[in-house]
């Protein structure tokens, strides 16, 4: 029995281990560390909660992981190097997931997949890239403070909002210590970077880089909302052509060893132009993707945390497709488009019945019955607020589909439109 510490745990992890637990607790056991994701305050001292967690767990643990995109993925590499465990480097981490960084390896890599890209700060000059173009920050998540601009105006009058301030002073105070404190870098996480725009079909590549080998696991389609580009699903497996599939796995191999990452998962985000057929990188996420990991086990037969926790142990977590019992498995975000008040949500007991209508059906809730979902501009695209997110397999498309519906249905939720709140 071989012990397995994850720190910084979040919404995904004990529930997607808990659906595949049959596969794994015979042979592992699990430590959760303080705080959660969700409950690390903005000012945590990373460096002193590495040195504490070392203390404690030394010659205690076989392996620590997290799928925290930030900080629990650099943490645990930092974890892994100080007690000689398995484990990537932090300052690889932190290097793939500071996207300024990582572009310049990408560029290298891959440069034919590498869109134009450029600094920019509120005060500076325009953008290298021109215009319009994609802004983001050189550290963020789940494309928050991430969007489209159309000119040098709009640029910086969105760069002069006080939520982007705020964002550029409290969100990156723990990564600006961990870049401070483990690296050489000379770019903080303060800045944001200007990107030339792509367009296509979105997807994520899945895998990991064991031994120096890079295996992909698999190509998950996002498909998004048509007028707020918000995720509206995403699909497994991926319906781009199988030579396209494979151009992306190539990318992936070529980018992730420019990167150094090794013993560790990675989650790549990419575009395929149909009309032109050029295969565009969004970004490079070195961690985990906990959202869909249930979508494998519906499909492949095996929970990516089962390979997490193999890997994370210094083992070779292979690779099975097709041994699922559902054909194909999509994730549903459910987001409302205008602010509003949840009038009723599901308790447990409405949760546990819209699961049992179909096996392996997994949900998680983000939202409470009288809270106001308003603050569209810190949450994702800016332009919805995602209340919960739903987890389906099945025989086909069609099937999937019919059954969010009633899993939806099941669930119950009722909103009240508060068309006089601002976004």
């Amino acid at each position: 029995m071989r012990t397995v510490l994850f720190v910084f745990p979040n919404a995904w992890d004990r529930q997607q281990l808990a659906a595949c637990q049959d596969d794994w607790r015979d042979a592992y056991r699990i430590l959760w560390s303080e705080p959660s994701d969700e409950d690390c305050p903005w000012d945590l001292d990373p460096l002193a909660f590495i040195e504490a967690e070392a203390a404690a767990r030394r010659g205690r643990i076989h392996g620590v992981t997290s799928s925290s995109d930030y900080p629990g993925a650099t943490v645990a590499g930092a974890l892994a190097t100080r007690l000689g465990l398995p484990g990537c480097p932090p300052q690889r981490v932190i290097r793939a997931s500071h996207k300024y960084y990582s572009r310049l390896a990408q560029r290298e890599a891959a440069p034919e997949a590498t869109p134009p890209f450029d600094l920019v700060r509120s005060g500076g000059p325009p953008p290298a890239t021109g215009f319009p173009c994609f802004v983001k920050p050189v550290k963020g998540a789940f494309s928050i403070m991430a969007r489209r601009v159309e000119s040098a105006a709009e640029l910086e009058a969105f760069l002069r909002r006080p939520e982007v301030e705020e964002f550029r002073t409290a969100y990156v105070a723990i990564f600006n210590r961990l870049v401070r404190g483990l690296t050489d870098l000379e770019v903080d996480g303060s800045w944001f970077l200007a990107e030339g725009l792509l367009r296509g079909i979105q997807v994520t590549v899945e895998g990991y880089r064991h031994a120096g080998r890079v295996h992909v696991l698999g190509i998950v389609d996002s498909v998004l909302h048509p007028e707020t580009g918000s995720f509206a699903r995403f699909d497994y497996p991926s319906s781009l052509p199988p030579p396209v599939q494979e151009r992306m796995a190539g990318i992936a191999g070529r980018v992730v060893e420019r990167l150094g990452l090794d013993e560790a998962f990675f989650n790549i985000e990419m575009i395929f132009d149909t009309a032109t057929g050029a295969i565009g990188l969004i970004e490079v996420n070195p961690r985990i993707c906990g959202q869909f990991g249930d979508l494998y086990q519906k499909v492949d037969g095996v929970n990516s945390y089962v390979r997490l926790l193999d890997l994370a142990c210094g083992e070779d977590p292979g690779r099975r497709s097709g041994q699922g019992v559902s054909r194909c498995a999509s994730s549903f975000p459910l987001r409302i488009y205008q602010p509003s008040r949840v009038e009723r949500a599901p308790g447990p007991e409405g949760v546990a019945a819209a699961r049992a209508l179909f096996p392996g059906t997994q949900i998680w809730l983000e939202c409470t019955a009288g809270q106001v979902l308003a603050d569209f501009c810190s949450n994702e695209d800016g332009r919805s607020s995602r209340y919960g997110i739903v987890n389906v397999g099945g025989r086909d498309r069609q099937e999937v589909e019919d059954r969010k519906e009633a899993v939806l249905e099941r669930l119950g939720f009722a909103f009240t439109p508060l068309p006089e709140a601002g976004r």
